[in-house]
């Protein structure tokens, strides 16, 4: 039962990435020869923002995000610039 629960959310994560990977590939301000986006632009632009909770701000929320893009990172297909932006590779 609880390896059915740990599959789904490695589902959620991989489409997450996708999702992530896929909004990089259609936005003009991600793209290699482009000045790239900030983590917390790509957080809202991709709907993961739940709105202002009580110690679960937008701004903490998005903390999530950082371990999805350094795996596209480390897959070769974004890199983070010096700026703290993400742009494709």
């Amino acid at each position: 039962m609880l390896n059915n629960f740990e599959s789904r959310g490695k589902q959620i994560r991989e489409q997450s990435k996708q999702l992530v990977y896929d909004y990089m590939l259609y936005s003009n301000e991600c793209q290699n020869t482009s000045n790239g986006v900030t983590l917390a632009q790509i957080f809202r632009d991709c709907g993961f923002d739940w709105g202002e909770y009580e110690k679960a701000t937008s701004s903490n929320q998005q903390y999530w995000c950082v371990a999805l893009v350094r795996e596209l990172e480390q897959e070769g297909k974004v890199e983070r610039l010096e700026s703290k932006k993400w742009r494709l590779r």
